[in-house]
Protein backbone atom coordinates (compact mmCIF):
# COMPACT_ATOMS: atom_id res chain seq x y z
CA UNK A 1 0.00 0.00 0.00
CA UNK A 2 0.91 3.61 -0.70
CA UNK A 3 1.42 5.86 2.31
CA UNK A 4 -0.61 9.31 1.58
CA UNK A 5 1.55 11.92 1.76
CA UNK A 6 0.14 15.61 3.27
CA UNK A 7 -0.03 16.83 0.21
CA UNK A 8 -1.78 14.39 -0.88
CA UNK A 9 -4.44 14.79 2.16
CA UNK A 10 -4.71 18.22 2.01
CA UNK A 11 -5.67 17.87 -2.20
CA UNK A 12 -7.97 15.25 -0.84
CA UNK A 13 -10.00 17.25 1.89
CA UNK A 14 -10.18 20.62 -1.15
CA UNK A 15 -11.49 18.14 -3.35
CA UNK A 16 -14.16 16.95 -0.44
CA UNK A 17 -14.79 20.67 0.47
CA UNK A 18 -15.24 21.70 -3.58
CA UNK A 19 -17.70 18.33 -4.21
CA UNK A 20 -19.59 19.47 -0.49
CA UNK A 21 -19.70 22.93 -2.04
CA UNK A 22 -21.24 22.40 -5.54
CA UNK A 23 -23.50 20.03 -3.59
CA UNK A 24 -24.74 22.98 -1.53
CA UNK A 25 -25.29 24.85 -5.01
CA UNK A 26 -26.93 23.26 -6.55
CA UNK A 27 -29.16 22.16 -3.63
CA UNK A 28 -29.54 25.83 -3.15
CA UNK A 29 -30.72 25.60 -7.09
CA UNK A 30 -33.11 22.96 -6.41
CA UNK A 31 -34.83 24.95 -3.26
CA UNK A 32 -34.76 28.06 -5.25
CA UNK A 33 -36.71 26.26 -8.60
CA UNK A 34 -39.02 24.48 -5.80
CA UNK A 35 -39.71 27.93 -4.06
CA UNK A 36 -40.83 29.29 -8.16
CA UNK A 37 -42.87 26.55 -9.23
CA UNK A 38 -44.71 26.78 -5.71
CA UNK A 39 -45.03 30.61 -6.71
CA UNK A 40 -45.92 29.81 -10.12
CA UNK A 41 -48.44 26.88 -8.73
CA UNK A 42 -50.11 29.17 -6.82
CA UNK A 43 -50.42 31.92 -9.26
CA UNK A 44 -52.05 29.78 -11.51
CA UNK A 45 -54.27 28.89 -9.04
CA UNK A 46 -55.27 32.41 -8.00
CA UNK A 47 -55.52 33.18 -12.09
CA UNK A 48 -58.08 30.21 -12.29
CA UNK A 49 -60.38 31.37 -9.58
CA UNK A 50 -60.15 34.96 -11.16
CA UNK A 51 -61.15 33.47 -14.14
CA UNK A 52 -63.86 31.52 -12.83
CA UNK A 53 -65.57 34.31 -10.97
CA UNK A 54 -64.99 36.70 -13.86
CA UNK A 55 -67.02 33.57 -16.05
CA UNK A 56 -69.67 33.33 -13.41
CA UNK A 57 -70.00 37.14 -13.16
CA UNK A 58 -70.35 37.03 -16.62
CA UNK A 59 -73.58 34.25 -16.73
CA UNK A 60 -75.24 36.61 -14.19
CA UNK A 61 -74.78 40.26 -16.04
CA UNK A 62 -75.77 38.37 -19.70
CA UNK A 63 -79.45 38.25 -18.76
CA UNK A 64 -79.86 41.92 -17.13
CA UNK A 65 -77.48 43.14 -20.22
CA UNK A 66 -80.09 41.95 -22.73
CA UNK A 67 -83.19 43.17 -20.87
CA UNK A 68 -80.86 46.27 -20.95
CA UNK A 69 -80.79 46.19 -24.85
CA UNK A 70 -84.22 45.44 -24.90
CA UNK A 71 -85.17 48.43 -22.87
CA UNK A 72 -83.43 50.75 -25.14
CA UNK A 73 -84.56 49.10 -28.23
CA UNK A 74 -88.27 49.74 -26.82
CA UNK A 75 -86.86 53.75 -25.81
CA UNK A 76 -85.93 54.33 -28.82
CA UNK A 77 -89.30 52.84 -30.56
CA UNK A 78 -91.03 55.47 -28.09
CA UNK A 79 -88.96 58.04 -29.46
CA UNK A 80 -89.20 57.22 -32.92
CA UNK A 81 -93.21 57.74 -32.28
CA UNK A 82 -93.19 60.75 -29.60
CA UNK A 83 -93.98 63.29 -32.34
CA UNK A 84 -97.28 61.07 -33.33
CA UNK A 85 -97.88 60.53 -29.79
CA UNK A 86 -97.93 64.26 -29.07
CA UNK A 87 -100.09 65.11 -31.84
CA UNK A 88 -103.03 62.46 -30.58
CA UNK A 89 -102.73 63.17 -26.91
CA UNK A 90 -105.05 65.96 -27.48
CA UNK A 91 -107.80 64.13 -28.53
CA UNK A 92 -107.50 60.63 -26.41
CA UNK A 93 -107.55 63.36 -23.54
CA UNK A 94 -110.39 64.89 -25.02
CA UNK A 95 -112.45 61.49 -25.46
CA UNK A 96 -111.57 60.16 -22.05
CA UNK A 97 -113.19 63.98 -20.34
CA UNK A 98 -116.12 63.05 -22.83
CA UNK A 99 -116.30 59.40 -21.93
CA UNK A 100 -116.04 60.62 -17.97
CA UNK A 101 -119.62 63.20 -18.43
CA UNK A 102 -121.18 60.49 -20.30
CA UNK A 103 -120.03 57.77 -17.67
CA UNK A 104 -121.69 59.73 -14.72
CA UNK A 105 -124.58 60.54 -16.46
CA UNK A 106 -125.25 57.19 -16.89
CA UNK A 107 -124.23 56.00 -13.52
CA UNK A 108 -126.51 55.33 -10.48
CA UNK A 109 -127.34 58.75 -9.15
CA UNK A 110 -124.98 59.34 -6.54
CA UNK A 111 -122.60 62.20 -5.78
CA UNK A 112 -123.65 63.27 -9.40
CA UNK A 113 -123.07 67.29 -8.44
CA UNK A 114 -119.41 66.54 -7.51
CA UNK A 115 -118.45 63.80 -10.24
CA UNK A 116 -119.77 66.34 -12.77
CA UNK A 117 -118.49 69.00 -11.50
CA UNK A 118 -115.21 67.04 -11.64
CA UNK A 119 -115.48 65.80 -15.07
CA UNK A 120 -116.18 69.61 -16.46
CA UNK A 121 -112.99 71.05 -14.03
CA UNK A 122 -111.15 69.04 -16.48
CA UNK A 123 -112.43 69.99 -19.65
CA UNK A 124 -111.97 73.75 -18.47
CA UNK A 125 -108.06 72.59 -17.94
CA UNK A 126 -107.68 71.36 -21.01
CA UNK A 127 -108.28 75.02 -22.88
CA UNK A 128 -105.46 76.45 -19.78
CA UNK A 129 -102.46 77.66 -21.12
CA UNK A 130 -101.09 77.98 -17.89
CA UNK A 131 -101.48 73.37 -17.19
CA UNK A 132 -99.25 71.07 -18.75
CA UNK A 133 -99.62 67.91 -20.17
CA UNK A 134 -97.96 66.05 -17.49
CA UNK A 135 -100.99 67.91 -15.21
CA UNK A 136 -103.58 67.33 -17.44
CA UNK A 137 -102.95 63.52 -17.73
CA UNK A 138 -102.50 63.17 -13.96
CA UNK A 139 -105.94 65.14 -12.82
CA UNK A 140 -107.48 62.60 -16.02
CA UNK A 141 -106.25 59.71 -14.49
CA UNK A 142 -106.82 60.73 -10.77
CA UNK A 143 -110.24 61.60 -11.98
CA UNK A 144 -110.91 57.95 -13.09
CA UNK A 145 -109.09 56.36 -10.65
CA UNK A 146 -111.93 57.88 -8.13
CA UNK A 147 -114.35 56.53 -10.55
CA UNK A 148 -113.04 53.29 -10.54
CA UNK A 149 -113.04 53.05 -6.91
CA UNK A 150 -116.87 53.80 -6.63
CA UNK A 151 -116.74 50.39 -8.06
CA UNK A 152 -115.04 48.41 -4.99
CA UNK A 153 -116.85 50.67 -2.33
CA UNK A 154 -119.79 49.82 0.62
CA UNK A 155 -120.87 53.43 1.17
CA UNK A 156 -123.74 54.89 3.26
CA UNK A 157 -124.86 58.28 4.13
CA UNK A 158 -127.64 60.41 5.21
CA UNK A 159 -129.16 62.77 2.45
CA UNK A 160 -132.09 64.28 1.01
CA UNK A 161 -134.72 62.45 -1.39
CA UNK A 162 -137.11 64.10 -3.64
CA UNK A 163 -137.37 68.08 -4.16
CA UNK A 164 -139.77 70.74 -2.80
CA UNK A 165 -142.27 69.61 -0.03
CA UNK A 166 -141.48 66.26 -0.96
CA UNK A 167 -138.65 66.42 0.72
CA UNK A 168 -137.23 64.08 3.07
CA UNK A 169 -134.28 63.03 5.03
CA UNK A 170 -133.48 59.08 4.32
CA UNK A 171 -130.38 56.92 4.40
CA UNK A 172 -128.76 55.71 1.19
CA UNK A 173 -126.65 52.88 0.61
CA UNK A 174 -124.98 51.72 -2.02
CA UNK A 175 -123.29 48.31 -2.92
CA UNK A 176 -120.25 49.77 -5.62
CA UNK A 177 -122.04 49.74 -8.86
CA UNK A 178 -124.36 47.14 -8.57
CA UNK A 179 -127.07 48.73 -5.87
CA UNK A 180 -128.03 52.07 -4.89
CA UNK A 181 -131.02 52.26 -2.28
CA UNK A 182 -132.61 54.40 0.66
CA UNK A 183 -134.70 53.39 3.43
CA UNK A 184 -136.98 55.93 5.53
CA UNK A 185 -135.76 56.48 9.47
CA UNK A 186 -138.51 54.53 10.45
CA UNK A 187 -138.01 51.74 8.11
CA UNK A 188 -141.14 51.56 7.07
CA UNK A 189 -140.29 52.91 3.21
CA UNK A 190 -137.22 51.28 1.22
CA UNK A 191 -136.61 51.62 -2.30
CA UNK A 192 -133.97 50.04 -4.76
CA UNK A 193 -132.88 52.47 -8.15
CA UNK A 194 -133.60 50.85 -11.57
CA UNK A 195 -131.33 51.79 -13.62
CA UNK A 196 -132.91 50.97 -16.86
CA UNK A 197 -136.69 52.92 -16.12
CA UNK A 198 -134.42 55.51 -14.29
CA UNK A 199 -136.40 55.64 -10.74
CA UNK A 200 -136.91 54.15 -7.29
CA UNK A 201 -138.68 50.58 -7.47
CA UNK A 202 -140.14 50.21 -4.06
CA UNK A 203 -138.58 47.07 -1.54
CA UNK A 204 -140.91 44.39 0.32
CA UNK A 205 -140.61 44.17 4.30
CA UNK A 206 -138.39 41.35 3.91
CA UNK A 207 -135.82 43.67 1.46
CA UNK A 208 -136.11 46.60 3.78
CA UNK A 209 -134.44 44.29 6.70
CA UNK A 210 -131.84 43.29 4.54
CA UNK A 211 -131.26 46.98 3.41
CA UNK A 212 -131.21 47.96 7.50
CA UNK A 213 -128.10 44.70 8.36
CA UNK A 214 -126.18 46.99 5.05
CA UNK A 215 -127.02 50.26 6.12
CA UNK A 216 -125.04 48.63 9.73
CA UNK A 217 -122.37 46.97 8.20
CA UNK A 218 -121.59 49.78 6.13
CA UNK A 219 -120.89 51.77 9.03
CA UNK A 220 -119.46 49.24 10.93
CA UNK A 221 -122.14 48.69 13.06
CA UNK A 222 -122.30 44.75 12.20
CA UNK A 223 -120.30 41.78 10.68
CA UNK A 224 -119.74 41.72 6.97
CA UNK A 225 -122.91 39.44 5.60
CA UNK A 226 -124.27 38.06 2.90
CA UNK A 227 -127.04 40.27 1.56
CA UNK A 228 -130.24 39.41 -0.36
CA UNK A 229 -130.66 42.28 -2.21
CA UNK A 230 -132.30 43.34 -5.71
CA UNK A 231 -129.40 45.13 -7.75
CA UNK A 232 -130.00 48.36 -9.85
CA UNK A 233 -129.10 46.78 -13.16
CA UNK A 234 -130.79 44.03 -14.73
CA UNK A 235 -130.04 41.30 -15.47
CA UNK A 236 -130.05 39.71 -18.97
CA UNK A 237 -130.16 35.82 -18.99
CA UNK A 238 -127.05 34.06 -19.98
CA UNK A 239 -128.73 32.28 -23.00
CA UNK A 240 -130.60 35.46 -24.29
CA UNK A 241 -129.21 36.93 -26.96
CA UNK A 242 -127.31 34.39 -28.35
CA UNK A 243 -129.73 32.71 -30.66
CA UNK A 244 -129.13 33.94 -33.72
Amino acid sequence: MLAATPLMAQELLEATGEAQRAQAELQQRIDAADDASREMLAELRRLEAATRRLEARSDTLAPRLERQAQQLDAREAALDTLSETRETLPEVEQALTRRLGTWVEGDLPFLTEERLARAEGLEKGMTDPDTTTAERLDHLLAAWRSELDYGRELDAWRGTLGQGEQRREVDFLRLGRVGLYYLTADGREGAVWRSDAKRWQALDEAARVELRHGLRMARDQRAPELLTLPVSHPITPANEGDAS
